[in-house]
């Protein structure tokens, strides 16, 4: 019978398959190659690999500026001008800063004017003023509280800072023939009151970092011919060298489209870094040049990058805090490391700084600060007022697309990406209002 069966198998059936039409299968046959499967990562050597960085809300800085901004802000409300002008005072001569750099008294004097620069800006912010809008109301409410304190320079100064601050509310931020002569005229009108009432007070006799910052910013509406600018700086700088904005000012009022030319800004940024060599090492170099190159590519194209870099290296030496790091890390990945223009020079400087990015983020960033990056993002432009988000909302539309070139103070892009006035931030903040590197605006043609 198995003889048989056998027979039948291997004759009979297969014969009638192919009777039938069909197609004898192929046997299967078992997978000859094992499958190499991937060794699963442990979970101590995956955790150990993350980077894991906090983002506080608020952070250290926010906590800061809003804190000394609402205080000022208070008296200046209750008109106790005396105790006002004693803490502004006093954080003058002990150099306070918050931990974003910020000078105290900077930012006490923002929050002293704040109301009245607001309604201003608010009634201003079309260009043309509502009939019967009380655009002097404010202005001469603070005329008045200097009248009363003729030999008080720090009245004195956020008096005249609010001027500056006005004028550059009729100005506007658009190219200077879009600028009707009636809002040019405001524009230095509020200007010239402001010069004169500090040129008394201007120099280094009070000593006074918040008045020598006063004094720089009346720059943005000095004349193509003024000499020397670094001059003005070099006071501000020696009063207080531990505060960078004062060099970063200089820096940008060095470009041949202010007041200066290349070589100028590559001498005085050597010079600086050498006066400031105790606080901030190389650091003085690359404070200088940070605005400078991030809008002007031949001002990148002769950057001493490895000078910059080492640069880098003793900011963070010096300062390792969270605002430090974010700042720059957010500077070389996004304000540099974003901007190719075409210039080869250039953008080969450009990625060796954007480089950094990586070691900065790694070796030094414990928390991230988003509105930073948003900043750094628009190259930190120095017109951006970054305010409470409770008093004015972001627009998305407002910000720029990526990768379309924005307009810049120096009145290079395209018009149709000019901001007017944009808000964005979580906190007050008078980086653009109360010290020179807020007045570094729109070149006047």
């Amino acid at each position: 019978m198995k003889a048989l069966r056998y027979l039948f198998q291997k004759h009979v059936q297969p014969l009638g398959l192919v009777r039938e039409g069909r197609a004898t299968p192929a046997p299967v046959l078992p997978l000859q190659t094992p499958v190499l499967r991937r060794k699963p990562r442990k979970a101590k050597d995956h955790a150990a690999d993350m980077l894991r960085i906090a983002c506080p809300d608020p952070n250290a800085e926010d906590t800061a500026r809003d804190h000394f901004f609402n205080k000022a802000q208070h008296l200046a409300r209750q008109e106790d001008w005396d105790v006002l002008t004693d803490m502004i005072h006093s954080a003058d001569q002990a150099r306070k800063l918050t931990p974003g750099f910020m000078p105290v008294a900077e930012l006490m004097a923002y929050g002293a004017r704040a109301d009245v620069v607001s309604a201003a800006e608010h009634a201003l912010m079309d260009g043309k003023p509502a009939k019967g809008a009380p655009l002097m109301a404010g202005i001469e409410a603070l005329e008045h509280v200097l009248a009363q304190r003729q030999d008080d320079h720090i009245a004195a100064a956020i008096v005249a800072q609010a001027h500056m601050d006005i004028g550059w509310a009729w100005r506007g931020t658009g190219w200077d023939a879009e600028v009707p002569d009636r809002n040019r005229a405001a524009f230095a009108a509020h200007f010239d009151r402001a010069s004169d009432i500090v040129s008394q007070f201007c120099g280094t006799a009070h000593g006074s970092p918040f008045l020598a910052s006063t004094c720089c910013a009346l720059l943005a509406n000095a004349e193509q011919d003024v000499h020397r600018v670094a001059d003005h700086y070099e006071v501000l700088i020696d009063l207080d060298p531990s505060n960078p904005r004062s060099m970063r000012a200089m820096g940008n009022h060095l470009l041949p489209r202010w007041f200066g030319n290349y070589a100028e800004l590559e001498l005085e940024s050597r010079r600086t870094a050498a006066r400031t060599q105790d606080i901030w090492g190389a650091g003085g170099y690359t404070w200088t040049q940070f605005d400078a190159i991030a809008c002007d590519d031949q001002a990148c194209a002769n950057l001493d990058v490895p000078f910059f870099v080492e640069g880098l290296r003793d900011i963070l030496a010096r300062q390792p805090n969270p605002y430090t790091a974010n700042l720059l890390a957010a500077y070389c990945a996004n304000s540099v490391g974003q901007a190719f223009s075409g210039n080869d020079e250039a953008d080969h400087n450009r990625s060796q700084i954007a480089q950094s990015a990586h070691w900065i983020i790694r070796d030094h960033l414990t928390e991230l600060h988003p509105m930073i990056w948003a900043h750094a993002a628009r190259g930190f432009d120095n017109n951006l007022r970054v305010r409470s988000a409770k008093s004015r909302p972001v627009s998305a539309s407002s910000l720029p697309t990526p990768g379309r070139r924005r307009w810049r103070s120096d009145g290079t892009g395209s018009a149709k990406n000019r901001p007017s006035r944009v808000f964005i931030g979580v906190s007050p903040c008078a980086s653009s209002c109360t010290h020179p590197l807020g007045y570094l605006m729109t070149r006047q043609s």
